[in-house]
């Protein structure tokens, strides 16, 4: 193993810091542009805005294009790290995510919010726990010395269960916060943001691969592709922020009181599968991505769900695009945690 210390991309480093420019300009250009911003946000198609899902898209395709499905040949040989990621993902995240979540806005935070905003943002607090993450683990795998063939294995078989279990867990979660859910909605939002980019990057890196090589594909043309997703990101965010501009501008509380349960949410779940991996005896290299990708979230989907369920101005919205803001600054300490405690 290399001696020379690992560092993140200076861009990726402080995403959090272009994370934050970008909610700036966003409530800026809401409260000045009035209703101009306004009549974007009524460009829908089946409840879901046109500009936002292309920029979502953009965001989720360069993801999918590190899919690679002949990898999960190989799972049988160590399972015990994958098990662990899986019951930890969908047994477990879901389920203590929306406690937290009922716990903070339907009860600590009943002074502030009402019953029926504390319901969607439990919802969009929901959509982000039932969403593991799938492209920044790559990150948090590599700078923790993953091992990154089983992350990607890891990541790979998350990918695939999305496909069928995020659609129960968010409806069961969701049923039991007594909100109603257009089931064609949230159907569609996954065939939309999940099957279609995941079915293009497969057919994108099969032909690919094949006429140009694997080297030339992970070395030239996925670096081409970094820029296009954080920056599909970024005009996401100030698109949504814009939207809700007036409403963050009136009430600045709110961002501070939908980060701490997301916060708690994190450390919680990360300190359950860093144990759960000490007591199954997995190396760090396998231990430590289990625990980032149980830690992390795929909130490009939550938010395109968020989006779609409840609209662009509605406090699910809000959840879902408050856990981007928190997550890189929270993962960077878990990253020096697990480093720490390197074993």
């Amino acid at each position: 193993m290399s001696a020379e210390k690992k560092q993140i991309g200076f861009f990726e480093k402080y995403l959090t810091l272009w994370v934050a420019i970008c909610i700036a300009v966003g409530i800026g250009i809401g409260n000045f542009a009035g209703d101009s911003i306004q009549a974007l946000s009524r460009m829908e198609i089946y409840k879901v805005n046109i500009p936002v899902a292309i920029l979502i898209w953009l965001m989720i395709y360069p993801m999918m294009l590190q899919v690679d499905f002949s990898s999960i040949k190989n799972v049988g040989k160590r399972p015990k790290g994958l098990v662990l990621t899986l019951v930890v993902n969908w047994l477990i995240k879901p389920f203590t995510m929306a406690f937290f979540a009922w716990i903070f806005f339907s009860k600590l935070y009943s002074a502030f919010i009402s019953p029926q905003q504390a319901g969607e943002y439990i919802a969009g607090a929901i959509l982000l726990g039932a969403a593991p993450c799938t492209a920044m683990v790559f990150v948090w795998s590599y700078l923790t010395d993953g091992d990154p063939n089983y992350t990607l294995v890891q990541v790979s078989v998350n990918d695939l269960i999305i496909l069928v279990a995020f659609i129960p867990i968010v409806g069961l979660l969701l049923g039991i916060t007594n909100i109603t859910i257009p089931y064609d909605t949230l159907v569609a939002s996954i065939i939309v943001f999940v099957v279609v980019p995941l079915l293009a990057g497969f057919i994108t890196h099969k032909i690919l691969i094949t006429h140009k090589g694997e080297d030339w594909f992970k070395k030239e043309f996925l670096p081409r592709f970094k820029p296009v997703s954080i920056v599909a990101l970024l005009l996401t965010l100030v698109l949504l922020f814009a939207f809700q501009g007036n409403i963050i501008f009136k009430n600045p509380l709110i961002i501070l009181l939908v980060a701490i349960p997301l916060v708690i949410q994190t450390y919680f779940i990360f300190f359950i599968t860093w144990i759960g991996g000490r007591k199954l005896k997995l190396p760090h290299a396998i231990c430590s991505p289990a625990a980032m990708i149980g830690a992390s979230n795929f909130f490009e989907l939550a938010v395109a769900v968020a989006i779609a369920l409840f609209g662009l101005q509605s406090p699910a919205a809000m959840v879902t695009v408050v856990g981007v803001l928190v997550e890189v600054p929270v993962m960077l300490s878990l990253v020096a945690l697990a480093n720490k405690w390197k074993y």
